[in-house]
């Protein structure tokens, strides 16, 4: 690498730089490596079926440590805040910090910190009311939403769950496509957008995965698009993404 870089002006920091393993442990060393707030290792895998190893992309333990700090920072700083400016607050960094790891195996980091955050949001409500029972606290703060019993709501303002974050996988260009080459159902079905289409024709590609929304058949380079309304315009349907459809 560094022989590489020279000839271009460029060259490794040493305070910056080593070689590490992404399987075993060597020099007390523990496997993989931390890059860009992710820690990236192999895993031994072991099955009937399959035997070798398995690489797996991860939110790193600094970075959970870090994130979690941040939202208890939060809390303590806002003791006396109304609830919902703590739930206003809470949600920016919660939504920010779930979509930059959502592409990777987070589930199981998302729950791990939506448990550690709901004691924090347990202590500063019981806090705010040292002389009324669990149930009083539970009766004023949390409603349940869907399968949740216990989501912190103030008028209307729900806290966001981390788990809540889809987990998506990053997908590989297909090796002959290009951004140029007027496939505009192929990009905006990955991208949501394309120079080429409208905003809303390509945001309804990328949310019905390219497929219409009446026959089920993905749409093909070649084919007439129509955006249509699932309840008619004429008879109370709105100009909105809920009530349109796109297709053939």
């Amino acid at each position: 690498v560094e022989a590489w870089l020279k000839p271009i002006g460029l060259e490794l920091k040493p305070g910056k730089t080593r070689i590490a393993h992404t399987l075993h442990k060597y020099e007390n060393e523990q496997p993989g490596f931390d890059f860009l707030g992710f820690n990236i290792r192999q895993y031994e895998v072991s099955t009937s079926k399959k035997r070798g190893f398995k690489t797996l992309i991860k939110p790193s333990k600094k970075s959970v440590k870090n994130h979690y700090a941040k939202l208890k920072d939060v809390c303590d700083r806002l003791k006396t805040a109304p609830a919902e400016g703590l739930i206003a607050r809470l949600n920016l960094i919660i939504k920010g910090w779930c979509n930059y790891y959502s592409p990777a195996v987070s589930k199981e980091t998302f729950s791990k910190l939506d448990d550690l955050l709901w004691r924090r949001i347990w202590k500063w409500c019981t806090r705010r009311h040292p002389n009324k029972t669990g149930e009083w606290v539970k009766a004023k703060y949390f409603k349940p939403i869907g399968t949740r019993n216990w989501r912190l709501n103030a008028n209307g303002f729900n806290l966001a769950a981390h788990s809540d974050t889809a987990i998506v996988r990053h997908k590989k260009v297909k090796g002959n496509k290009s951004p140029y080459d007027g496939d505009l159902i192929y990009w905006s079905e990955r991208r949501g957008n394309h120079p080429e289409a409208s905003t809303k024709v390509a945001k309804l590609i990328k949310k019905q995965k390219g497929q219409c929304a009446i026959c089920r058949e993905h749409f093909q380079p070649e084919d007439l698009l129509e955006v249509d309304h699932r309840i008619p315009k004429a008879m109370g349907g709105k100009d909105e993404y809920k009530n349109l459809q796109l297709v053939h």
